[in-house]
């Protein structure tokens, strides 16, 4: 999906989709990073609620999960913290009952200059988490993770040794690095981990020159591409199957001969 600065049409779009695929049969959704908004960095300040408590935005998402029965990863959620010039980056899973399960804060921050001139400084009005996050859901434990997370697999190596059999990926890849690295990243995440990968995406132009690149997935602990949106908003509709990832990990059991 395209976020932008205005939280309700953001907010408005991804029930839209969470709604759709729902229809279709999802018992499982995962949103995007930022999915309720996505504007210049000190935006978001205005717009950070508490958690679990929350306000306007996770209580729409709450009303959402019960009205539809579903499990609901909310990818990247601005979360209020004591700090009134930093918020926390926060992937939240919401239960069908609507209740929150699970709150993992964002560990790495994405502080870049890339080669298109693109300048980013998460940690100006972000705070970073410190504890990896399981949660178990309807597809099997969950590792959340959110969009930079991907690049460092020491993180996914400590949520399958938790017990994690899916990974969560919720991100706003620029279009710059996710060209090249989107899916070689993803890919690689869930052969090693040998989990299903769940990567919900930012895409297109949501403000002046910031560019995602779309392409939402799901993966299997193979490393195959069960299902893949294009540009535009949309969602990829997969089943996740447990008993594949048994069967992989039996076959190369590469997890059980780790040595450092």
């Amino acid at each position: 999906m395209t976020s932008t600065a205005d939280v309700d049409r953001s907010v408005d779009l991804a029930l839209d989709l969470v709604a759709q695929a729902a229809a279709d049969g999802a018992k499982l959704v995962v949103l995007p990073e930022c999915f309720a908004q996505l504007g210049p960095n000190s935006s978001k300040l205005s717009v950070a609620e508490p958690l679990p408590d929350g306000g306007p935005i996770l209580r729409r998402c709450q009303a959402s999960a019960k009205d539809h029965q579903i499990e609901l990863v909310l990818g990247g959620f601005w979360e209020r913290s004591d700090d009134p010039k930093h918020v926390f980056n926060s992937s939240v899973h919401l239960g069908p009952d609507g209740e929150v399960r699970a709150i993992y804060r964002k560990i790495h921050l994405f502080d870049v200059d890339l080669p298109d001139g693109t300048r980013l400084r998460e940690s100006d009005t972000q705070r970073p988490g410190d504890q990896p996050m399981t949660s178990e859901s309807c597809a099997g434990r969950l590792g959340l993770s959110i969009c930079y997370d991907l690049r460092f697999p020491e993180l996914y190596r400590q949520l399958v040794h938790d017990g994690a059999t899916v990974l969560t990926v919720p991100a706003a890849f620029t279009l710059q690095t996710g060209k090249d690295h989107w899916h070689v990243l993803l890919r690689a995440r869930a052969i090693e981990a040998q989990c299903h990968v769940i990567a919900a995406a930012q895409v297109g132009n949501h403000f002046e020159e910031r560019w995602s690149y779309g392409h939402a997935l799901v993966c299997d602990p193979w490393g195959t591409v069960l299902a893949e949106c294009g540009q535009g908003n949309g969602y990829a509709l997969a089943y996740v199957d447990s008993s594949v990832t048994e069967q992989v990990r039996a076959s190369v059991p590469s997890l059980t001969h780790r040595r450092l």
